[in-house]
């Protein structure tokens, strides 16, 4: 199980949605977490500027929550792929 979020430094809001995701994880619920700095890459900035933090579970799929952790959704997309909650 693998999640990405688009962060920044300096972005309080980045470092709570990263501590709430890293909680979510159990003995059975493990993953991993991709942090990627959208100001590393002009495409990024342009497509997440302000929503960050962005959270994705499926890259090729809408993202999971953006601001702040939605645990639901979190859960929700742990369940869809397998993984006990």
């Amino acid at each position: 199980m693998h999640f990405t979020l688009y962060s920044r430094s300096y972005c309080h809001l980045c470092e709570d949605m990263l501590a709430a995701l890293n909680a979510m994880q159990t003995e059975t619920v493990r993953f991993t977490v991709e942090v990627v700095d959208v100001d590393a890459d002009e495409a990024l900035v342009a497509r997440f500027d302000e929503l960050v933090p962005v959270l994705f579970g499926d890259l090729a799929a809408d993202s999971l929550c953006h601001y702040f952790l939605d645990k639901p959704a979190v859960a929700r997309y742990l369940a869809a792929s397998g993984a006990a909650t």
